[in-house]
């Protein structure tokens, strides 16, 4: 049972819905929220304790202060739904930075919790894009790819350490209700999906994949037998999608 929690990146989407969540829960004394974005004062909760920080700082000891969690959530990231011939080389720096980076130095900095004895939760929204080519998010999906590999890898070393803990890759779709696309935080939207989030974190599952047999059981089955197809399919299916038009592609 979650008690203490930092949730990096949650003032807005997911990890906003998770702190929601969790602050109206009893059992919970505390949530550490770090983003670089504001908190809005619709959301502010006595058990809820803001903090800024640019993930793209290079000296994270500010992170030292949180020496009395027993949960680690990382929500933070963003994607641009382009052409690769339109990133600029500022955006693949910027991407890496925020995305897989800062989520491997602060794993890295809470390790010997995460490996140890008592009980220690942490997750990572990863994303289906890092597990299948996925064209016009080509560098959002590098990002996420590394971050799939990193948790599976770590998971492996966790086990043979002995522990009962383990990093929670969630790896949704696309996601109603959130601000990854320039859109605003909806959390009457996002609330079952927390819950679900929530239910696999405290369990120490290793991955939940959103709709996994309602839609991803297939399209992975599809990328895995031919993934040249598949990523074809995809690059027409985002071309076709809102978003493409959204993004005038």
């Amino acid at each position: 049972m979650i008690k203490k929690i930092l949730i990096v990146g949650g003032a807005n989407g997911i990890g906003l819905s998770i702190a929601v969540e969790l602050a109206s829960r009893e059992s919970t004394e505390r949530v550490y929220i770090v983003d670089k974005a504001p908190l809005k004062n619709e959301y502010h909760h006595h058990k809820i304790e803001y903090f800024y920080f640019d993930l793209t700082s290079s000296d994270f000891s500010f992170f030292d202060r949180f020496d009395d969690i027993d949960a680690l959530m990382i929500t933070a990231g963003f994607g641009r739904l382009s052409h690769f011939r339109d990133i600029t080389e500022q955006h693949i720096i910027d991407s890496f930075q925020v995305n897989t980076i800062p989520t491997i130095r602060l794993i890295k900095r809470f390790f010997n919790r995460i490996e140890g004895v008592k009980d220690f939760y942490c997750g990572v929204m990863v994303s289906i894009a890092g597990w299948m080519s996925s064209p016009l998010f080509s560098v959002y999906g590098a990002t996420k790819a590394a971050l799939k590999i990193f948790i599976e890898s770590v998971n492996v070393e966790l086990e043979k350490a002995g522990t009962t803990n383990r990093i929670l890759n969630v790896s949704p779709g696309s996601i109603k209700g959130t601000s990854f696309n320039n859109g605003t935080t909806d959390i009457s939207l996002l609330s079952d999906l927390t819950m679900e989030i929530l239910a696999h974190l405290e369990s120490k599952d290793d991955v939940f994949i959103p709709k996994y047999d309602e839609v991803f059981k297939e399209v992975l089955n599809r990328y895995h037998n031919d993934f040249r197809k598949e990523g074809i399919h995809s690059y027409e299916y985002k071309l076709n999608s809102e978003r493409g038009k959204l993004n005038k592609l």
